[in-house]
């Protein structure tokens, strides 16, 4: 809240939990509606183990991998459009009917996805929860930030960003569950429909946030509230700050106008608002292009590439990288006051830039040293088995796995029986054939090959995520609940939210295709780049805003804000101190 009279410059996890302790209402503002992180985190995890069964059922999703990325994507584009309205419905009708709207799109888009005939039914409840994942994505932390206490701010936040990885790590658990149940990834997409059913109910008996509901006129429905949140002797501080506060709004408003339009407009002439945007896009077009959401969309797809071919074998290993994911979002919960958001995302890039690399040149060997193709272990299952591109092509004795799989796609690898790592067989990616070369416990490949490099692939990806989780993972959002003048928080919060979803979009919907034009390693290495020029952007763009009150940065951002390479504090916050 603006205008707290505590020292923010000393905030840290331990006064979260002591605070919180003392005066428990406020954590369960922060967890109910983080409920919506927690779906924001299944619904946009747990497509990665259903795919898998998808393609099993539906041989035309299975053959075709623009059908694949369209039915992971569907949901990013719906959130897209969920971010940028839910913004105005933030401003208009208030954070709480924005979640509770978010909830029953949620639901309804489980129950279109669990009851699905075909591929498009799919597509369209991924819409669905798509809308409601982008409300969600900016709702949530804004609430969260606007009903806590400025020294506890950051934390809080945070557990919106542990409650998303949570969310993607519980999806996880319950694809590994449903693996040999009837229906499989018709249970896996439909559970979502529980935590909407819970949030809805829980958010029912919640305020509205108190700086909407004074910025509304409702004087004392925000004073109440505000009671419930700080000790006695702070609380008429806080509402002299929100009248002050929310005055200078109204009088720069009458100027501005209502519509969208004019505060797009006024938004970006206004020199603080322009370069918050700076920072809050900058941040959240970074967190996507260093290609997180490939490893959450795709995880089990990534593993095995790798070389495990087994659906639950890549399902098991997937739940390692989901599991570091929540556990770095509790470590990002005790260092982000400690540290502050700028240090812990360049300390952040830095590790992911390093793991992609890493990654790039363990895909590149593994592709090099894939067990060759044997026209006698092709012919073994009979000619009219074997792969037609291999029989015509005129370089047949130079294939190995790897050039079996690129050439098309209804082509197979059959490993070797005795060692997979030995010369195995090129076949017609059939039901029959499949079945055949199982029936001789040989393991069947479509998208990776046997590589003793393996290992290290789920390494580097554990290590990547353990470098993103802490940093770009949580941090983004809180940059983003801190960074705007209330006036332009919805609008502001808004479009860096689609931003972010515009880039998971151009990302999740171009990874398969990228790996099949450019390979496993060519794919990772170009992330590798962008990450470098997030880096850059961050450094340049993105202030420190750890235990300021919220007019403070406005302050900071009216001076300008000079990067440093030195972690010391910059004079000109000193001066606003």
């Amino acid at each position: 809240m603006e205008g707290g009279i505590s020292k923010t410059d000393k905030t840290e996890f331990t006064e979260c939990w002591r605070t919180t302790w003392k005066t428990p209402y406020i954590m369960r503002l922060a967890l109910s509606a983080g409920i919506g992180g927690l779906l924001f985190g299944y619904d946009t995890g747990v497509i990665s183990g259903a795919s898998l069964y998808i393609r099993d059922d539906f041989k035309s999703v299975d053959r075709h991998t623009w059908l694949q990325e369209t039915i992971v994507s569907m949901a990013v584009a719906g959130a897209i459009i969920g971010a940028a309205v839910g913004g105005w419905i933030n401003d208009k009708y208030g954070r709480k009917k924005s979640i509770l709207l978010a909830d029953i799109l949620f639901f309804c888009g489980a129950i279109v996805m669990c009851a699905a005939p075909a591929p498009w039914m799919i597509i369209l409840g991924r819409i669905l929860v798509g809308l409601g994942v982008g409300m969600a994505s900016m709702t949530s932390p804004l609430y969260i930030s606007e009903a806590s206490p400025a020294r506890i701010r950051g934390a809080l936040v945070s557990t919106n960003g542990l409650l998303i990885t949570g969310g993607q790590f519980l999806a996880y658990l319950i694809n590994l569950a449903f693996t040999k149940a009837p229906g499989t990834w018709r249970w896996m997409l439909g559970v979502a429909g529980v935590p909407a059913i819970v949030q809805f109910i829980l958010m029912l008996s919640l305020p509205e946030s108190p700086r909407w509901l004074y910025r509304q006129d409702k004087v004392k429905e925000a004073r109440a509230i505000l009671e419930k949140i700080y000790p006695p002797n702070e609380v008429e501080d806080e509402m002299k700050a929100l009248q002050l506060s929310i005055e200078a709004e109204k009088a720069e408003e009458g100027s501005i106008g209502d519509n969208f339009l004019s505060k797009l407009k006024s938004a970006w002439g206004n020199v603080v608002v322009r370069r918050g945007l700076y920072a809050g896009i900058a941040v959240q077009v970074a967190q996507q292009f260093v290609g997180i959401n490939t490893v959450m969309y795709y995880s089990p797809t990534i593993v095995q590439l790798a070389g495990f071919a087994s659906n639950k074998t890549a399902l098991a290993l997937s739940l390692v990288t989901s599991g570091l994911n929540a556990l770095g979002s509790i470590v990002s919960m005790f260092f982000v006051d400690r540290f502050g958001r700028r240090r812990l995302m360049i300390i952040s890039m830095f590790g992911i830039i390093i793991c992609l690399v890493a990654l790039s040149i363990t895909f590149h060997e593994s592709s090099i040293h894939s067990p060759p193709v044997s026209s006698l272990e092709s012919q073994h299952f009979g000619r009219n088995s074997t792969c037609s591109r291999f029989l015509q092509a005129p370089d047949a004795s130079s294939w190995n796995c790897m050039s079996c799989l690129k050439s098309s796609s209804h082509c197979a690898f059959c490993a070797n029986g005795d060692n997979k790592y030995h010369p195995g067989a090129c076949l017609a990616l059939t039901d029959a054939i499949r079945g055949s070369c199982r029936q001789e416990r040989r393991t069947w490949y479509t998208q990776g090959c046997p590589s003793k490099f393996g290992f290290f692939a789920v390494l580097f990806l554990g290590l990547y995520i353990i470098s993103f989780s802490p940093g770009m993972g949580t941090v983004p959002w809180i940059v983003n609940s801190e960074i705007y003048p209330l006036r332009y928080r919805g609008l502001g919060g808004g479009i860096a939210a689609v931003s972010n979803w515009v880039s998971n979009l151009i990302v999740s919907e171009t990874f398969l295709t990228l790996t099949e034009a450019l390979g496993s390693a060519g794919t990772f290495l170009l992330f590798a780049g962008f990450s470098f020029l997030g880096l850059v952007a961050i450094f340049f763009l993105v202030p420190e805003t750890k235990g300021l009150q919220f007019e403070e940065v406005e302050k900071m951002l009216e001076k300008g804000f000079k990067p440093s390479i030195c972690c010391c504090k910059k004079p000109e916050e000193e001066d606003i101190k």
